[in-house]
């Protein structure tokens, strides 16, 4: 599946990074803790996350993240947009919360392995 297929899927909006919709989603990722992304995380993972500042940009690049999907709808400020959009990195937003969006991306196929 690929960023542009769950962006149909889900109430998602795109923030930063349109270009990268045809990125493709390996799994996704859960956590609020930069540290834990970082040792757990797996390339090509959607990253969800209550997180909106600068550095989960960085650590989505180390990463090699598909995206950051940003929950309960906080959303990222300009400075974070415009990192991402320079490292190549899709930021989605929704107004759901976690528990609701990972419950909708299993549904649709979307796993933590």
């Amino acid at each position: 599946m690929t960023l542009g297929e769950l962006l149909k899927q889900a109430e998602l909006e795109v923030k930063a990074g349109d270009e990268q919709l045809d990125t493709e989603v390996t799994g996704g990722y859960s956590g609020d803790l930069i540290s834990m992304v970082l040792a757990n995380g797996k390339e090509g993972n959607v990253w969800v996350t209550w997180l909106c500042h600068p550095n989960i940009v960085a650590a989505a690049v180390v990463v090699k993240l598909a995206a950051i999907i940003i929950v309960d709808g906080r959303e990222p400020d300009e400075q974070t947009i415009q990192k991402a959009n320079e490292e190549g990195i899709a930021i989605l937003v929704t107004k759901l919360p976690a528990f609701e969006i990972i419950g909708r991306f299993h549904d649709i196929g979307i796993t933590g392995t």
